[in-house]
């Protein structure tokens, strides 16, 4: 089964998504933790560089603090004392999931759509927090970004989604809440659809969208939509 859009566009077979600030309310959780870590530190860390960080991995954090804040910064130091705070935080009080992800999940079941993860995050750290979430087992495929080449915004992640299902990119929809994240699914051939967290699209990311939502509970009702808007097109004589 699949949701298909007007003007003859491909179904709408699968649905791939960002984890972080997406399935998860991570994201608001670690701009507490740099915060934190900045007062602590006596450094102030602004929501701009740390909102940057959401499509890089691990990898590449410590040039961007370097860039920012020079070289004598103690990067490694920063972010163990920003892990320990997501770690505490999550032990405490579980890993946050976003609304309506477990009903969308339902739906896209009953309606046979393949699913998959596509993220930027570490494969370990992801089996974690889709372990906490009680989440693993719901996909047809996950993707971290240490499994590929190169991290969003590059397509590697959602070209490999795509693979791994066997499912042709143009015919899986991605749902995103970042531009970079935006950007990657674009590259990558795919719809892709934003539901904003902790930044809304510009006018560049806001002409690569197939569709701006939101919340993930507005999903079921768009794909709903399209197939409605097919049905009626197929109809016309």
């Amino acid at each position: 089964m699949g949701y298909a859009g007007e003007r003859g566009e491909p179904v709408i077979k699968a649905v791939v998504f960002d984890m972080d600030g997406l399935m998860l309310d991570t994201e608001n959780l670690s701009v507490a933790a740099w915060d934190d870590v900045g007062r602590r530190l006596g450094v102030e860390i602004k929501k701009d560089i740390v909102i940057c960080l959401f499509c890089m991995d691990d990898a590449k954090a410590k040039p961007l603090f370097d860039q920012y804040y020079g070289e004598e910064f103690d990067f490694d130091t920063a972010f163990r004392m920003h892990e320990d705070y997501m770690a505490d935080s999550i032990a405490r009080n579980g890993v946050p999931v976003k609304e309506g992800l477990r009903e969308l999940l339902a739906f896209l079941k009953e309606g046979r759509f393949r699913t998959a993860v596509a993220t930027s995050t570490a494969s370990e750290k992801t089996s974690f927090y889709l372990g906490l979430a009680h989440l693993e087992g719901c996909f047809d495929a996950v993707v971290c970004g240490d499994m590929v080449r190169r991290s969003k915004p590059y397509p590697d992640v959602y070209e490999t989604a795509a693979q791994m299902l066997g499912v042709p990119a143009r015919e899986c929809m991605a749902l995103e809440d970042s531009p970079g994240g935006i950007l990657a699914a674009y590259r990558a051939g795919m719809k892709p659809v934003m539901i904003p967290d902790l930044v809304g699209p510009d006018e560049e990311t806001a002409g690569l969208l197939y569709a701006e939502l939101p919340s993930l509970a507005a999903v079921r009702a768009f794909l709903v939509r399209q197939g409605e808007k097919q049905g009626r097109m197929s109809g016309r004589g």
